[in-house]
């Protein structure tokens, strides 16, 4: 299966030197092809591509939203065909739509080992308010596409600017990762990551939990083995005994694309409800074996609010001893340090937390696992409300 990867984004945002980042530091061995679409741009300097062994097939047939079906087609067709990648790199006109692009791609995709991997937009920090007013539906549809927005330049901005410029785009794409941390702190792999959404803190948190087998009822690590009588359920019981477990994006129909993610990214609410509904006990409450993500609920954040050690010390302590943020069994996060230099890195668990310096993430993150959690209050004590 070849993956396929559309970095769209207007003029001059940095799809350059993102490409190049990416080839240089994790595709290196791979067989990359780039499609570049010539449209008032300076290509990729070929010689840089020749020397990483990149193959390129440029085309030149004007705006690449205007020329999809015919040419598009076929030339992918023929890439295929020609150089069996393990991956393709698209590289769309500056003011082309990403819509058009994915859906042109996924055409190909029905007959060809094809797949599209992730849908980026890279989009300048600086320029998002005066693009998104004088540019519109071009603009807003490379950000309302995307699965991941990628911004640079983040490191020109103040605090304040940098807020305003991730609410922007969070208020157009509500479940896009947005990476806003500045690309030189951030390693090549670490930005693919981004761009292929991988597991997030509340999945990486239940997968924790049910190895370590800690019971949804009552918080405690019980062995595998062990029947436990819990008279009390927070969760439904449903004879069908279907799992409602669900992490994905809500795209409706125009967006729908084929890269599938197993978790919802929202910078306001990003909830995970894990109310599943079990048939795999006695009709009286008796010698049920719960499961990890049956009653939890998770709260989580992505932001580009700075914390100092202390604050978060601080922070962390009332999370293990507060009663007023419901039960909570896990929580987990990176995030920034004022200073610039330093991520903390932290892990609770009722009773006790770890507070450790980290590589910088691509945007601050943090999530919280319990059950009947008060959100208002959590997002009180992070200094996010």
């Amino acid at each position: 299966m070849t993956k396929t990867d559309i970095i769209s984004g207007f003029l001059g945002a940095g799809k350059t030197t993102l490409i190049r980042k990416l080839i240089s530091e994790v595709f290196a061995g791979q067989q990359i092809v780039l499609i570049e679409n010539e449209f008032g741009e300076i290509g990729i300097d070929g010689g840089f591509l020749k020397d990483a062994g990149i193959n390129i097939t440029e085309m030149n047939s004007g705006c690449i939203c205007c020329s999809l079906v015919g040419d598009f087609g076929e030339a992918l067709g023929q890439v295929m065909e020609q150089f069996h990648p393990d991956r393709i790199i698209i590289e769309p006109s500056g003011v082309g739509k990403l819509s058009d692009v994915r859906r042109a791609v996924e055409d190909v995709a029905k007959d060809k080992d094809l797949a599209v991997n992730s849908l980026v937009t890279v989009a300048d920090a600086t320029k998002v308010r005066m693009y998104m007013k004088n540019f519109g539906e071009f603009y807003n549809n490379q950000i309302e596409s995307a699965g991941c927005v990628i911004l640079s330049r983040t490191q020109k901005l103040s605090q304040d600017k940098l807020d305003a410029a991730a609410a922007m785009i969070r208020e157009k794409n509500p479940n896009a990762v947005i990476v806003t941390t500045p690309w030189d702190d951030l390693t090549g792999a670490q930005m693919l990551g981004a761009m292929e959404q991988s597991v997030s803190l509340a999945d990486e948190l239940l997968a924790q939990m049910e190895e370590e087998d800690v019971c949804p009822v009552c918080g405690h690590h019980h062995d595998h083995d062990e029947e436990h009588e819990h008279h009390h359920h927070d969760h439904d019981h449903d004879e069908e005994h279907e799992h409602e477990h669900h992490h994905d994006h809500d795209h409706d129909e125009e967006h729908e694309h084929e890269h599938h993610h197993d978790h919802d990214h929202d910078e306001e609410h990003e909830h995970h409800h894990h109310d599943h509904d079990h048939h795999d006990h006695d009709h009286h409450g008796h010698h049920h074996h719960h499961h990890a993500d049956e009653v939890f609920t998770s709260w989580g954040r992505e932001t580009t609010r700075k914390y100092t050690k202390e604050e978060l010390e601080q922070i962390l302590e009332k999370l293990e001893d507060g009663e007023a943020y419901g039960m909570v069994l896990r929580a987990k996060g990176m995030l920034p340090d004022p200073d610039g230099t330093v991520w903390h890195y932290f892990d609770m668990v009722p009773g006790e937390h770890e507070l450790r310096e980290g590589a910088p993430e691509y945007t601050g993150r943090l999530c919280v696992i319990g059950s009947k959690l008060n959100e208002d209050a959590l997002a009180k004590l992070f200094g996010l409300a």
